[in-house]
């Protein structure tokens, strides 16, 4: 049945909204303190900074909402952190690279036509299953390119194993591994500009 012929099915219940946000807020509570990896978010920060100092650039893909945190950590890190970087979201790049070489084939076209060897591509994907974004960072890695993965899901996922760096969400919850991959991208960005609160407009 469509929403539309269910619109009406939806029942409040305190009791089990309660329940509900408890679990919701723990999930966070667990991820993000209890088993915090400051660690990891370090590396991953000290590798990016490497690349900067190497004259390389951050290189952003992923699919869906991860295409939109891959632009909006592309935007930032550029005028935030000041280390240059970009994203591979133009619909006509993808639509053309996938029409001439396929679907999964395009993240590892698109790496090969802008892709410098001093470089970092960074992928971003909840399963870390994704075919395009494997063939991408295959391809990344053959060519010795510093590759890292923001995932979630399984520990063992593909982009995981294969990526130098890695920040991994030990949820399967879609939502909550995509704002949890948003905190740690942004407050990698702050760490750079070395506070949370800021002038964005500052010349």
């Amino acid at each position: 049945m469509s929403f539309l012929q269910n619109k009406n099915s939806f029942k409040i219940n305190k009791d089990s909204d309660k329940k509900f946000l408890d679990d919701y807020y723990s999930r966070y509570q667990s991820i993000l303190f209890d088993s915090r990896d400051d660690n990891s978010i370090l590396k991953l920060r000290n590798a990016i900074n490497e690349t900067n100092i190497n004259k390389g650039k951050l290189i952003f893909i992923g699919n869906g909402a991860s295409a939109s945190l891959a632009s909006h950590a592309a935007t930032d890190f550029t005028k935030q952190a000041k280390i240059p970087s970009i994203a591979f979201n133009d619909h006509n790049l993808i639509t053309a690279l996938s029409n001439d070489y396929g679907y999964k084939n395009w993240a590892a076209k698109a790496i090969e036509f802008y892709s410098s060897p001093e470089d970092m591509i960074i992928f971003i994907s909840v399963s870390g299953e994704s075919s395009n974004l494997i063939e991408g960072i295959n391809f990344a890695n053959n060519k010795s390119i510093t590759t890292a993965s923001l995932t979630g899901s399984s520990r063992t996922n593909s982009l995981r194993n294969k990526s130098k760096y890695s920040l991994w969400v030990n949820s399967k919850a879609y939502n909550i591994v995509e704002s949890i991959h948003t905190i740690w991208i942004t407050l990698i960005i702050d760490l750079f500009v070395g506070t949370p609160e800021y002038v964005v407009n500052n010349k």
